[in-house]
């Protein structure tokens, strides 16, 4: 259970974030060296070389695994650069923009990213996967200027292994008091399951999780409980209209709960590989992480049966997940290599490899309709049946305005982790933050 933080404890707290992220960031140094330790990003290789900027750390190994049989087949070699799990993927790619050395393939994440970069993407729409897919990106005349890699999908995640232990059903966890149930449950079974805490979430600021808190856990508020097609809050937050107060408050209710039951270091502390981590060393029966996680259990070499319950906040069942495309790449528009880069994205859309490379070996959902390949990854397999029951609600977050999950929510749950503010305080904040946005 949360605790009530004296200030040294905070204060040791901090000093532990800051040595743990010399660590945690050592993964992303490495792989970004080849690109930055060199006179500039556009002359990484020679002249057939394209860059691409991803920012999903955990596919970097797959990615790079297939630029080596793209270049195999095609003599066009393509250089990873891939950063993630924190680090600020939209302020990297900003100062590319402002340097006028743009990667030739970027990746973004909604609206407010397309508002800030609306000058650098090619348009897509005559190419050959558009066609194959219901979640391509959409600019601002109608054309086509995201290429989708992939279907995510999230909630809680569980260790079915343990639940079953507890005597606990995940099909019943579609509502916030079938969670109070549950966790209550399990908090009191803790020596006998041989875990320290119910869940493995994080909401520090300084470790960078901002992303999980502002963004996916707040899309949860946006959608979860709606028929798929109301956008009516996210429209609301855009146009700064203050929410439904009733559902706000039950949402920051949910949100208290989850804190209330997350392991202490973890939740004030703790990086994105501490929270993997604690889980994946079943010391925790759930984690706040989706199936992206995927790469880095079966690095683990899990054993446990896994799945992904709903983040079902409100009182009224809800039986669904949120599950939609949680990024794009958008191809730059002034690239000397753009069709060299299109005809990259073309085949990892349509060939055998590109399949392999996203669903059997970065262990994604495939976008593509006429992609047949299943996936074989613990959480994705799971995924793929809300996927096939249409039990889904979008990803509504990504269309906040740029950098609002992180900057402007990602704070106030931090400020709730910490025992700084109650649920009734966290609603006032998020209710007044969107009235000035």
């Amino acid at each position: 259970m949360k605790k009530l933080i004296t200030k040294v404890l905070l204060a040791t707290g901090i000093i532990s974030t800051m040595l743990v992220g010399c660590s945690s960031s050592t993964e992303e140094s490495v792989q970004t060296s080849k690109v930055n330790n060199v006179e500039g990003a556009s002359s990484i290789s020679s002249a057939k070389s394209i860059h691409l900027y991803n920012g999903k750390i955990e596919i970097d190994a797959a990615l790079k695994a297939y630029a080596e049989v793209y270049k195999e087949q095609t003599g066009i070699e393509v250089v990873v650069e891939s950063i993630g799990g924190g680090a600020d993927v939209m302020g990297t790619l900003k100062g590319y923009v402002a340097a006028d050395n743009m990667p030739d393939i970027f990746v973004f994440n909604g609206t407010g990213d397309y508002s800030s970069l609306e000058d650098q993407f090619a348009d897509l729409s005559n190419e050959p996967w558009v066609n194959d897919t219901d979640v391509e990106f959409f600019g601002n005349d109608g054309e086509v200027v995201g290429f989708p890699y992939a279907i995510e999908g999230y909630g809680l995640s569980y260790n079915k292994d343990l639940l079953d232990k507890a005597g606990i059903d995940p099909a019943t966890l579609t509502s916030y008091s079938a969670y109070e149930e549950a966790f209550a449950k399990l908090d009191g079974m803790k020596e006998e399951l041989g875990i320290s805490a119910v869940l493995s979430m994080a909401a520090s600021v300084s470790s960078g999780i901002t992303w999980s808190t502002g963004g996916h856990n707040f899309g949860s508020y946006l959608a979860t409980g709606l028929d798929p097609s109301d956008t009516s809050i996210i429209d609301g937050l855009n146009a700064g209209i203050t929410p439904d107060r009733a559902r706000l408050d039950q949402y920051a209710k949910f949100v208290d709960l989850l804190f209330d039951y997350s392991d202490e270091y973890v939740l004030i502390s703790g990086f994105y590989d501490d929270q993997i981590a604690l889980w994946a060393d079943q010391e925790a029966v759930f984690i706040h992480q989706g199936n992206w996680i995927d790469p880095n259990l079966v690095r683990e070499g899990i054993t446990f049966e896994v799945g992904i319950a709903p983040s079902a906040f409100l009182e009224e069942e809800t039986d669904g997940i949120l599950a939609g495309a949680p990024s794009w790449w958008g191809v730059y528009k002034d690239s000397e290599l753009l069709q060299e880069a299109k005809d990259f994205l073309t085949a990892l859309a349509t060939t055998p490899e590109g399949a392999k490379c996203l669903v059997t070996d970065a262990g994604m959902i495939s976008p593509f309709k006429s992609t047949t390949v299943l996936p074989t990854t613990p959480l994705a397999k799971d995924l793929q049946k809300w996927v096939a029951a249409g039990k889904t609600y979008p990803w509504h977050w990504s269309n906040m305005p740029d950098g609002y999950d992180q900057n402007k929510l990602g704070p106030i749950f931090e400020l709730l982790a910490t025992d700084a503010i109650d649920a009734v305080m966290f609603a006032d904040m998020i209710e007044a933050t969107i009235a000035v946005n």
